[in-house]
């Protein structure tokens, strides 16, 4: 940018003394002020919105960068579990040739026999002591759940006024 040294702006404001007025100097040098204030603004928010756009476009680029190179572990993990699940099928189809004639219950339902069947569900009953049980004590002194029964004759005495000349 062009270089203002001391002497520069003294010949300046020299110049501007005389042909502008001392009347006039301080609102001209006012509205020169402003002017260069929004110019600096303005420079500033080109910059800004380079540098955003430039930030962009390599964010873009490492996006497909990474997105590469997610595809290229999808396919190699793809591949791995393909071979050793045809390695395996191979082998248990080997193992399982010499096991029988397919007279056994593994080749009539699909599943070994001394696999016990799954037990049936059951809803859970709704116990709440168990439920209010579980609960952590310092989760119940935060929410303020009551942790120990009092009779209400008790509750009354304790949140009671003290009288004054009491000890």
């Amino acid at each position: 940018m062009i270089d203002f040294g001391f002497d520069k702006l003294a010949l300046i404001g020299a110049v501007a003394l005389i042909v502008i007025g001392p009347e006039k100097l301080p609102r001209v040098a006012r509205t020169v002020g402003h002017l260069l204030g929004k110019a600096q603004r303005y420079v500033a928010d080109v910059k800004a919105e380079v540098n955003r756009s430039i930030e962009l476009d390599e964010l873009k680029k490492m996006k497909t960068e990474f997105e590469q190179a997610a595809r290229d572990v999808q396919t190699g993990v793809q591949q791995e579990v393909d071979a050793a699940r045809s390695a395996f099928e191979t082998d248990w189809s080997s193992a399982n040739a010499g096991i029988g004639d397919g007279s056994g219950d593994l080749a009539a339902t699909g599943t070994p026999a001394l696999e016990p069947p799954a037990p049936e569900y059951r809803h859970p009953k709704k116990n709440w002591r168990l439920k209010r049980g579980h609960t952590p004590l310092w989760y119940k002194q935060r929410s303020g759940v009551r942790t120990r029964a009092q009779s209400g004759a008790a509750r009354v005495a304790r949140h009671r006024p003290r009288p004054l000349n009491s000890p």
